[in-house]
């Protein structure tokens, strides 16, 4: 039986995006998200995660600003222990895992520092320690693209699941977002808390957890 995380990036990003997520996982498949401790809504993000005791909740580095570093690859460390920090001021415990914006933990600059920073706190890092799985995005290039994020899609990305891994996705409420990427959390939304894809979920025999259950 395969087991699936599936993790909301961006928590704490904007309201509409906080409480998309939280509804994506109460009345969906989300089982975990990753908070941007500087986001608008972070202190009430903090705050909301402790009603929902289920939910995995990881720290979503932030190490740039529209795909630029705004920190030197050897300053990052300290800045990732600065996030931390404040994570633990905002939800009151240590992050389940961590993982990055735009997924920066992967630029050849950085890289290191993520895996001695996880390390060093014991946290499972997005794709050392799972694999990951992007397929459930709806931009690509500037373009949007909703067909990528649609039940059809979520579907056929389940059903050729062979192995555990991690399940990346954006669901939010757009309303007070200004950002590239809009309409499609509004869809990823209805996806995910779609009854087709809890019912498509069981009948695969796939095991939902969050990364606390690793």
């Amino acid at each position: 039986m395969a087991r699936l995380i599936v993790n909301a990036d961006d928590l704490g990003y904007t309201e509409g995006v906080t409480d998309g997520i939280v509804e994506a996982h109460a009345r969906g498949i989300v089982t975990s998200t990753s908070l941007m401790v500087e986001g608008e809504d972070a202190v009430r993000a903090g705050a909301l995660t402790r009603s929902a005791p289920a939910l995995s909740v990881g720290l979503h580095a932030v190490l740039d600003s529209g795909g630029e570093l705004t920190v030197a690859p050897e300053s990052s460390e300290c800045e990732l222990e600065r996030q931390l920090a404040r994570f633990l001021e905002l939800v009151g415990h240590a992050p389940t895992h961590v993982d990055s914006h735009h997924h920066v933990h992967r630029d050849s600059r950085l890289e290191s520092a993520f895996a001695r920073f996880a390390a060093r706190h014991e946290l499972p890092l997005r794709d050392h320690s799972l694999p990951h799985c992007g397929l459930f995005y709806g931009g690509a290039s500037g373009e949007t693209r909703p067909g990528r994020v649609d039940v059809e899609a979520l579907l056929t990305i389940l059903a050729g699941l062979e192995s555990d891994v991690e399940l990346g996705c954006h669901p939010g409420h757009s309303r007070d977002l200004d950002s590239s990427y809009t309409v499609e959390r509004d869809e990823e939304l209805r996806t995910l808390t779609d009854p087709r894809v809890r019912t498509a979920i069981d009948e695969l025999g796939i095991e939902l957890i969050g990364w606390r259950d690793l």
